[in-house]
């Protein structure tokens, strides 16, 4: 009779300072159901990790739920395994932060748990063989990663059932595979039929059945708390694996130190495979896609899967300028970080936590609770290195080929762009800790071909008792009006872009982003005289021909204000509409108001000279001012994105608008004040 020992791990995590709701939630539906179940069963042997800041939340205000965790482990049944403490992607901090994360979640588990982890489990299995020593350093000894990672790399399918080992510079790691037929079949199957999953992984006598997965696969995700607990799937599954003397329940640590490898593995730089279509342009994502198709499921199981692979996770950073630029914000003080005292560096670890940094069927970057705490982290840090005096920097933050502008006051951390029109790409209260220049600009995902071209839907028989959807083929409800809000911008949305159009602006024509640009400064570069601190331009107006325009802009700065002299000059020489366009993020959009009126759906006011935005959540007022009379045009920008649960409309910022007539020259002076309520 062959026989197959079963390596049983899941992975809990909340984003840091997640909203306390969302952690109540994961707590009632999955954590604690979870560990109240396997607190019958110590002699079923699993693994688990969590990171250690919702750790800590469970220790500190759900205490009954640790009780079950510490019994756990005391009678042998939980091996801990280790990680960053606030659930960063390893490779994408660096060696110094890799080490102070790992060893700060090991700490805690010694301190707190009385466990030592040998093992470490990888952020969204992101593999990068630059992470090894790190990990050989911390005392970790294995890694768990997906079997697409091995068959991605060309091994085959049928020896998954090990270990295998890796190096990078001599420093190795013992590399597990876990199961995609296992991380698709528990909890989605019948007891019965996970069973037969879990037997069919044994190749040979001893081999391991390896499955880590998401915890909140067992309660959270829709459907699943039913199914999971109500009607009893864990407890019978449990029960089911004890009873069978084929299956032997066994920790990693221990499967490592009584069996041999299966081999030397070099593997790709990889996640899963939904994570490297993700990770894609909208247009690759779907070539990916149609070709992965084309070729059958089949083919591309036995030959493709090592050949036909999306991109690698860096590519978010590419993707989303948004999110490199909070990685590269902390990525300056990570090289820096010998300046920054124990509450900053604490707020720098904070900062690297994962999930703002990306987004696939998860919210992620669309998520403006999650951007709005990573600024807070690192507004935390430039707060503690503000002086009374204004400090100015130029250098290349987000690594692209061009410089930005820093300006750090005593209230405010403010970072101008010169590949973008010299526009303000941070606008950070030091007092608040909250950043107003929080934006997002709405583009094509590859999802919005579900809304845009629906395909008619395909309905699979019910299966019954015998399985539940995941939230990869669960259907997903599609609402027509979805498909007006699918609008898309050809520049990011930051503050002080300048417009140049042949025709008057309306407010349907900004909203939609369908005016007619004629000038070349909203998305282009700007050059930058440090002596003079000024950014210019010499662009263009583009109409039957180039008409030659230059664009100056000088910045002044006060301890929470932002001055502007800007002077456009043109060779065109009949009428243009000039309009300078800001963005600002709130918490709270709807409730916000410009001079004592709601937005709602919008708003257009004329022959203004200034605006005051009221914000109810830091209880301050943003105050915009001109020396000219304009026409404002005003409106909450939402994007359209996917989660677990479906399509989210999402309000990202206020996007306003100031219109002015000119002919042939035009010189402005505008200001940007922060003041109390």
């Amino acid at each position: 009779m062959k026989k197959v020992k079963l390596l049983f791990g899941v992975h809990m995590h909340q984003p840091v300072d997640n909203f306390g709701d969302a952690v109540d939630k994961a707590i009632e539906l999955c954590y604690a159901p979870f560990f109240a179940t396997m607190r019958n069963y110590p002699d079923f042997k699993f693994a688990v990790h969590s990171s250690g800041w919702l750790l800590n939340e469970i220790k500190t205000k759900h205490p009954k739920i640790f009780q079950d965790m510490e019994y756990l482990t005391k009678k042998g049944s939980i091996e801990w395994v280790g990680a960053g403490y606030y659930e960063p992607v390893l490779s994408a901090i660096s060696s110094k932060d890799r080490r102070a994360q790992m060893n700060k979640l090991s700490s805690y588990l010694k301190k707190n748990l009385k466990s030592a982890p040998r093992g470490a489990w990888l952020t969204e299995r992101v593999w990068e063989s630059s992470i090894v020593p790190d990990l050989a350093a911390c005392g970790l000894e294995y890694v768990v990663v997906d079997d697409y990672h091995f068959l991605s790399s060309g091994f085959d399918n049928s020896a998954m059932d090990g270990y295998y080992e890796s190096e990078e510079g001599g420093e190795k790691i013992a590399l597990f595979p876990i199961s995609a037929a296992l991380r698709y079949a528990l909890p989605f199957f019948s007891v019965e039929r996970s069973i037969e999953a879990i037997l069919n992984c044994a190749k040979s006598d001893n081999s391991a059945a390896i499955i880590f997965d998401d915890m909140e696969k067992f309660g959270l995700w829709p459907k699943t708390h039913e199914w999971v607990y109500e009607k009893k799937w864990l407890e019978r599954f449990v029960e089911a694996v004890l009873a069978d003397e084929r299956i032997t329940t066994m920790h990693y640590k221990e499967y490592l130190h009584t069996n041999r490898s299966k081999g030397l593995a070099y593997l790709n730089n990889t996640s899963y495979f939904e994570m490297g279509e993700w990770s894609l342009k909208s247009h690759q994502n779907l070539a990916l896609e149609s070709l992965k198709k084309s070729v059958g499921d089949e083919y591309f199981k036995k030959e493709g899967v090592a050949l036909i692979k999306g991109g690698i996770w860096k590519n978010f950073f590419i993707k989303y300028r948004e999110s490199n630029h909070i990685h590269k914000r902390m990525m300056h003080h990570s090289l820096h970080q010998e300046r920054l005292k124990k509450d900053a560096l604490e707020s720098l670890y904070k900062l690297q936590t994962n999930d703002v940094l990306w987004h696939g069927v998860f919210g992620g970057l669309y998520l403006p609770n999650l951007r709005d705490n990573a600024y807070s982290y690192l507004l935390e840090i430039e707060a503690s290195l503000a002086k009374e005096k204004p400090a100015f920097s130029f250098f290349d933050i987000d690594k692209d080929g061009y410089e930005e502008l820093k300006v750090l006051t005593k209230n405010l951390s403010l970072v101008f762009s010169s590949k973008y029109g010299a526009q303000l790409i941070e606008f950070g209260s030091l007092e608040k800790l909250f950043n107003w220049q929080n934006t997002l600009m709405r583009r094509h995902e590859a999802y919005h071909e579900k809304i845009l071209h629906p395909t008619p839907k395909i309905y699979k028989e019910n299966s019954g008792e015998d399985e539940i959807a995941t939230i990869h083929n669960d259907e997903v409800a599609i609402n027509e009006n979805f498909k007006d809000e699918l609008i898309y911008d050809w520049h990011p949305k930051y503050s002080f872009i300048d417009h140049i159009c042949s025709d008057e602006f309306s407010f349907d024509s900004f909203k939609r982003a369908s005016f007619n640009e004629v000038g070349d400064f909203a998305n282009q570069p700007f050059e930058f005289d440090e002596e003079k601190m000024t950014f210019r331009r010499e662009g263009g107006v583009y109409l039957d021909k180039k008409y030659d325009t230059s664009l100056t802009k000088k910045y002044g700065f006060g301890k929470s204000s932002i001055s502007l002299d800007l002077s456009t000059v043109s060779d065109f020489t009949h009428k243009l509409h000039y309009g300078m366009e800001f963005n600002f993020h709130f918490a709270h959009p709807h409730k916000v108001l410009i001079n004592s009126q709601a937005l709602g759906n919008g708003v257009v006011l004329t022959d203004i000279e200034s605006i005051v935005l009221k914000d109810d959540y830091t209880q301050k007022s943003l105050k915009i001012s001109l020396n000219k009379k304009c026409t404002v045009y005003a409106y909450i920008l939402n994007t359209l994105s996917q989660n677990e649960s479906g399509f989210e409309l999402t309000a990202q910022q206020i996007s306003l608008l100031f219109s002015i007539p000119f002919l042939s020259s035009l010189d402005l002076t505008i200001s940007l004040e922060v003041c109390d309520v």
